[in-house]
């Protein structure tokens, strides 16, 4: 089912009606979030507008992880999501998005990229249970 990011049928702060004043237009629709969950990676490629592509990641098992001590960045697996600010039951389905923090071997990390839009986990550690 398709997302309208237009509120032409909406109602006014009054509590008014607004009426239309033309249709929905192609490019106001929006898609439903892609939820990358963990798991064997799995992408999806989508056409956008102006014939561009964006790949969105569905399933993630790995997130590039920026050690700032060390200034280095290691490819590591993913073991769980420890919590999410997005959305509390993200928590318990264990969904990658912005700002969730992951368990990793290196220790606990803060993914800074945006696995539904870019395709791929970017974190930065944080916490003093790092690991040399």
């Amino acid at each position: 089912m398709a997302h309208w990011h237009e509120d032409l049928d909406k109602r006014k702060m009054s509590g008014g009606r607004r009426k239309a004043y033309r249709k929905k237009k192609l490019y106001e629709k929006g898609r439903s979030p892609a939820e990358t969950t963990l798991g064997d990676s799995l992408k999806s490629i989508i056409r956008t507008r102006g014939g561009n592509l964006k790949v969105r990641l569905l399933k993630g098992k790995y997130a590039n992880v920026s050690i700032p001590s060390k200034k280095v960045t290691q490819k590591v697996e993913i073991t769980r999501v420890l919590s999410n600010p997005a959305n509390a039951d993200y928590d318990r389905a264990e969904v990658l998005t912005k700002g969730a923090i992951i368990q990793t071997p290196l220790g606990e990390a803060r993914i800074t990229s945006r696995p539904g839009q870019n395709g791929l986990v970017n974190a930065i550690l944080v916490g003093a249970s790092k690991k040399s």
